[in-house]
């Protein structure tokens, strides 16, 4: 098996344990403790030690992870990544009874998907629950339907003959998950209770969730070499799994190595635990403050700071080459894609641009380059976004993939160890 088949496997089974963005983060927790990081907790007082590693947890959804050189240290050398994923969030109460036969959920969009993905798959819900406990206090269980429990029918062609020449889909109306056979007098509470024996609590007990719906097909390798990724979530679990492979067990030189995986980047990120939170900026300032640096001296550590913003990248598409940008076309296998906007929606820079081609160059990794075409607007991502928060020089870079959105998505292998490659690099340093 090689290198990149070995990294792909291990992104496919990182994606498959984190069907909500909850378990991505809980997942993350378990590796670092694994390999003897600390957690340290918002509301307690904070004492990190040299050559030690710490991690700090928001809202179960966002994780800052950090590790501390043994030696003067320059400032901070910052990966940041998301964890979310579009999808569709349940509603409070959300069973509703179609002419007493039928059950289905009551759903709301969650970031901008491609709708039509999501149509005649198994679904199931995971997320988190808050429960009463026995002492009569609130306690937060992390929960996963394991079953192909959901599916969002299509409207049949005969019913609906112009469906191939473009439709446009209603959430209210077309996107409702079907989940079964049912009378209306079955209907009240019937996924909650299956949350709650899923969990292993009573379903009284349950006070709040936040549950969504996520795709139960497993990713797998394709393509004739098997070098394809074709799985949930890549968008941005990739960059995650390959940072937090090289993340783990980097002894830093002369930087702080931090490690940030924000929640809600595909809704805009203006929440408690997205990347324009407090979230990066208060952890820095604790690090600071518990190793006594003065006001200046932060001011200088910042000063001598970097930032990667880690985000998938569009490739150049097989059927539609001529949605690319004609001067610079990321390719799939073809390595990091760094990413230019000229009106900064990403904060690339000629500076930030040329210190991420030699770390790539440092570790023998290929570099491409990626911009929409001036005729399209794209999207943004954590780069500008966290930098209204901290601001530090800063790159955005991703991993090239096809069908950016959709409920499956199409990746390359090599590109995640290439990934791998330049993060060990950009972190020992």
């Amino acid at each position: 098996m090689s290198k990149e088949e070995k990294v792909a496997k291990e992104l496919l089974h990182f994606i498959e344990d984190s069907p909500s963005v909850f378990h991505v983060v809980d997942n993350i927790k378990k590796k670092l403790n694994r390999l003897g990081f600390q957690e340290l907790k918002e509301e307690e007082g904070w004492k990190p030690e040299a050559e030690k590693g710490y991690y700090v947890v928001r809202n179960d959804s966002s994780i800052i992870a950090f590790r501390l050189p043994a030696q003067e240290i320059k400032g901070f050398h910052m990966v940041a990544t998301h964890g979310d994923s579009p999808t569709f969030k349940l509603k409070e109460q959300p069973e509703l009874s179609v002419e007493d036969q039928y059950i289905k959920l009551n759903t709301e969009k969650y970031g901008g998907m491609i709708h039509s993905s999501w149509l005649d798959r198994p679904l199931s819900v995971a997320g988190r629950i808050v429960v009463r406990n026995e002492e009569g206090k609130t306690e937060v269980k992390l929960v996963n339907v394991d079953k192909n429990l959901l599916i969002i029918p299509s409207l049949a062609i005969h019913m609906n003959r112009d469906v191939n020449k473009g439709y446009e889909y209603n959430p209210q109306i077309d996107l409702l998950p079907f989940l079964g056979l049912g009378k209306k007098k079955e209907a009240k509470a019937m996924l909650l209770k299956e949350v709650a024996t899923t969990a292993g609590v009573r379903k009284e007990d349950i006070l709040g969730q936040d549950l969504f719906l996520y795709v139960r097909e497993k990713g797998c390798l394709a393509g004739i070499k098997q070098e394809l990724v074709v799985s949930p979530k890549l968008d941005d679990l990739q960059c995650v799994h390959a940072a937090l492979e090289a993340f783990g067990e980097r002894k830093p030189k002369e930087f702080v190595n931090v490690l940030a995986v924000f929640d809600n980047e595909e809704v805009g990120s203006a929440t408690a635990q997205g990347a324009d939170s407090t979230f990066l900026k208060y952890t820095l300032a604790r690090v600071g403050e518990a190793l006594g640096w003065t006001d200046e001296e932060r001011c200088r550590m910042m000063a001598g700071s970097f930032l990667i913003s880690a985000d998938n990248a569009h490739a150049v598409h097989p059927n539609h080459p001529e949605k690319s940008e004609p001067g610079n076309r990321p390719y799939l296998g073809g390595g990091i894609v760094i990413k230019y906007h000229g009106s900064q929606k990403y904060t690339t820079d000629g500076v930030s641009a040329a210190a991420m081609k030699l770390w790539c160059e440092k570790a023998k990794v290929p570099y491409q380059s990626f911009y929409n075409r001036s005729d399209m607007i794209g999207g943004s991502t954590l780069g500008n976004i966290s930098n209204s928060q901290v601001s530090v020089t800063s790159v955005d870079i991703g991993l090239p993939q096809l069908a950016m959105h959709s409920a499956i998505e199409t990746a390359a292998g090599a590109d995640s160890a290439a990934a791998i490659k330049v993060f060990k690099v950009f972190w020992t340093e």
